[in-house]
């Protein structure tokens, strides 16, 4: 199964060195930075990501979060990756800081699709050898190289 993100993901979103001093600061940003891509207003998308992380928290775990909220307006679920200055405590499964973020935004009725979504996301973070490239990549788009390579040509 090709396991490639390039229809949720634009170069545009993919950041490096983010910086962030807690969780409502980390979705301010990403909303300041999605909100011109998907045409919503940056608080309504720092709000979506807050009041979904408030029901329990997304950090993934190995120092990844997958914070992700269904709004109004949204027309097809988009991805923003942002690899942070400094991790960030998330409250992770594992309890480790994340550095690394993959922000979902959705339609609110996109209920399989989502979840489809949300499910290929946390497969390709699973992978530990990715994470560690995305944590090297020195740049947006060498992350957005690594995450819309079908990786399944390298698997052996």
């Amino acid at each position: 199964m090709a396991t490639d993100l390039s229809d949720l993901l634009v170069p545009e979103l993919v950041v490096v060195g983010l910086p962030a001093a807690s969780k409502k600061a980390l979705f301010t940003q990403l909303g300041a930075l999605a909100a011109p891509w998907v045409g919503l207003d940056a608080r309504a998308i720092a709000e979506g990501l807050s009041a979904r992380e408030k029901e329990g928290s997304t950090g993934f775990g190995g120092g990844v979060a997958i914070p992700h909220a269904r709004l109004a307006g949204m027309q097809r679920v988009a991805l923003i990756v942002a690899r942070l200055a400094q991790p960030l405590g998330f409250a992770a499964v594992d309890d480790v800081a994340v550095d690394v973020v993959v922000a979902m935004l959705s339609p609110p009725h996109a209920g399989g699709e989502h979840l489809k979504a949300l499910a290929r996301v946390a497969r390709r973070f699973r992978d530990r050898t990715l994470v560690a490239k995305l944590r090297g990549a020195g740049s947006p788009d060498a992350i957005y190289a690594l995450l819309t390579a079908d990786d399944t040509r390298d698997a052996a």
